[in-house]
């Protein structure tokens, strides 16, 4: 079993950066595919960024050039560092993993706010 807890969230303003960190329990981390997804109030979970056990990354269009997701597998802890945010990133940020070769994310954090004002 895997643990993630979420750090690091909180009020910025427009432009401005936070680095949002998930640190893991078990000894699987590095083994893990993880990613971080986000909610707004009304809308839909969506998926911001991914990173491979190998450290592949994915970006959703909305925060490429802008966010930047990275893994310490020696911490067990997986970053998102976001820069020039907008107040529509707005949003409870989740971290999530799953094992290879399964589809869809097995553990999750209980997430952190994130409130960008303008």
């Amino acid at each position: 079993q895997v643990q993630l807890v979420e750090s690091g969230g909180g009020l910025v303003q427009a432009g401005g950066s936070l680095r949002l960190s998930c640190a893991a329990s078990g000894r699987t981390f590095s083994s893990l595919y993880m990613g971080w997804f986000r909610q707004a109030p009304g809308k839909e979970r969506e998926l911001v960024a991914t990173i491979s056990s190998g450290g592949t990354t994915y970006y959703v269009d909305s925060v490429k050039g802008r966010f930047t997701i990275s893994r310490d597998n020696a911490k067990n802890t997986v970053y998102l560092q976001m820069n020039s945010l907008k107040p529509e990133d707005t949003a409870v940020y989740y971290c999530a993993g799953r094992a290879l070769g399964r589809s869809r994310y097995e553990y999750w954090g209980q997430g952190t706010q994130v409130t960008v004002s303008s």
